[in-house]
């Protein structure tokens, strides 16, 4: 099953004991994100350093471990649903990521409440996750 994930999953990656990252390792699902997801990502570099406490070093051997579970596709591969993701996104700087969702009909996995503030897509927490898989 197809998932797009949200940037505040991937931040919790970077965190050593942290459940969400436990469950990006060993999840069966097939993980997507747009690539501004690893761009943020890359911007919050030092703030991602300094709240989980890892070295600059591990900080870029994590990020390699998650591009090897995250598929970080291009816009142009989902911008003909940017339009339709625009309209419906309760905050438009997550509209990449409802596109990617249209593109491939699949839910979001994010714990921003507010993104569920829309009847289109699917959109679970990591409880949510949880429960459905175990």
């Amino acid at each position: 099953m197809k998932c797009v994930v949200d940037t505040n999953i991937l931040f919790s990656f970077f965190w050593e004991n942290s459940l969400t990252k436990k469950l990006l390792i060993t999840t069966n699902l097939e993980l997507m994100s747009p690539e501004i997801a690893l761009k943020e990502i890359k911007n919050y570099k030092n703030e991602i350093i300094k709240k989980t406490g890892i070295s600059g070093i591990n900080f870029i051997n994590e990020l390699k471990k998650l591009k090897l579970l995250i598929d970080f596709v291009k816009k142009k591969s989902y911008d003909n649903f940017i339009k339709k993701s625009i309209k419906i996104s309760p905050d438009k700087n997550d509209s990449e990521f409802f596109a990617l969702c249209f593109k491939h009909s699949c839910f979001l996995w994010s714990n921003d409440r507010i993104l569920k503030n829309q009847e289109k897509i699917k959109v679970l927490s990591t409880k949510e996750i949880i429960e459905i898989m175990f």
